[in-house]
């Protein structure tokens, strides 16, 4: 790392050291970046902070450059289509994990996995009848977060082999709403609500396009993906623009329980890069954030004259409670068939999930600055649509 960790000529220079590659094809993530990488120079940060969003910056370059060196190799990865996907969206905390993973184990499905989440590409040297360097590192990633990021782990279990969501994706463009989750980077935060995400929208389906040529060759079946980002939320136009037949998932719970459970998550990982962290201020940033995303998908779903066709709502004691029967209501809603292998594969991933023993999540509203009557307030027009009957 360099001595100035968030210089945009050192970060570039060292992506593009990492595999001997230079082209990064549109360099319409010039700017975003430019706007991020000033806004982490003046967060609080600590020097493991500093080290790590760094190590994120560059990562996100380097995955660039590998999926034009492949798109450029490989011309037929622009011809792959991916169809009518279903998309998993609500705020943090809502559920959104248990749908997600329970309709990727239907073996007809295609999602994006714990090891490809923060290394789509493969690497330069890769081989189809070799073992994938990348399961090894995704494996390792997931024993470091259970040894050293048990709290964070215990909120989002991130598994090297279960379903992701493509979140990172998003930031690889450097338009996401990730950075604010990490750190204090009010600049940042304030010039994302005036941009366009088209781009980063762009780049998602560009590496989704990678990721299905992948599974193909690996004889997978892609007849349907599954997606799942609750950032998807704030931008559901663009959603439908890139993906015009997908059919959303929209996950309900009372903000009262979300609103906390995502500071308390945030606060995390504020604490993980810097020395002094205000709970009070995530809180604030939280709910602002969260009130201004839901605000907009109010919006764009009021503006749908086929809403019903393009979304299944459910709730999320409705999913704890019976989820088989919430994944028949979106079976239904796509008209295709909950097959006998599909129920086998969800009802082994729920014995599985059940077995899995985690540190309990722990959180009050008051930690954070927030109080019921502000929640209410803020996400009275979501709850008397959603939640009020």
């Amino acid at each position: 790392m360099s001595a100035a960790p968030f210089d945009e000529d050192a970060v570039l220079a060292e992506a593009r050291a990492f595999d001997g590659l230079h082209q990064f094809g549109d360099e319409i993530f010039r700017e975003p970046l430019r706007m991020l990488l000033a806004s982490l120079a003046e967060a609080p940060l600590n020097a493991l902070g500093a080290r790590i969003l760094h190590g994120s910056v560059v990562r996100s370059l380097t995955n660039r450059l590998r999926i034009e060196h492949w798109f450029s190799r490989h011309p037929e990865i622009g011809d792959e289509r991916i169809e009518a996907p279903w998309v998993v969206v609500g705020m943090m905390r809502s559920g959104t994990t248990l749908l997600q993973r329970l309709l990727a184990s239907d073996p007809r499905h295609a999602t994006t996995l714990g090891w490809e989440a923060l290394e789509p590409a493969p690497r330069l040297t890769s081989d189809p009848a070799r073992p994938d360097p990348r399961i090894a590192a995704g494996e390792a990633r997931e024993k470091q977060a259970r040894a050293f990021t048990p709290q964070i782990f215990a909120i989002h279990p991130s598994h090297a082999h279960e379903a992701e969501e493509e979140i990172m994706f998003l930031a690889d463009a450097f338009l996401s709403h990730v950075p604010e989750a990490s750190c204090d980077v009010p600049a940042y935060r304030a010039w994302l609500d005036e941009q366009d995400f088209t781009p980063a929208y762009r780049h998602l389906r560009r590496t989704l396009q990678l990721l299905q040529w992948q599974k193909k060759r690996r004889g997978e079946p892609c007849q349907r993906w599954v997606l799942k980002t609750p950032a998807h939320l704030g931008y559901l136009d663009l959603l439908f623009e890139t993906f015009p037949g997908a059919h959303v998932i929209h996950m309900h719970r009372d903000p009262l329980e979300t609103i906390p459970s995502g500071a308390s998550l945030n606060t995390a990982l504020w604490r993980l890069h810097a020395d002094r962290v205000d709970p009070a201020k995530v809180g604030r940033q939280w709910i602002e954030r969260m009130a201004w995303t839901n605000r907009r998908a109010l919006s764009v779903r009021a503006g749908l004259p086929d809403e019903r066709r393009r979304f299944t709502d459910i709730r999320f004691r409705t999913a704890i409670s019976d989820p088989l029967g919430q994944v028949q209501r979106v079976y239904e809603a796509g008209g295709v068939d909950l097959d006998d292998a599909a129920r086998s594969a969800m009802h082994a991933w729920i014995a599985r999930d059940a077995q899995e023993k985690l540190p309990q999540h722990r959180y009050a509203a008051g930690d954070f600055g927030l109080s019921e009557d502000g929640i209410r307030a803020a996400f009275a027009e979501y709850t008397d649509r959603f939640l009020s009957s």
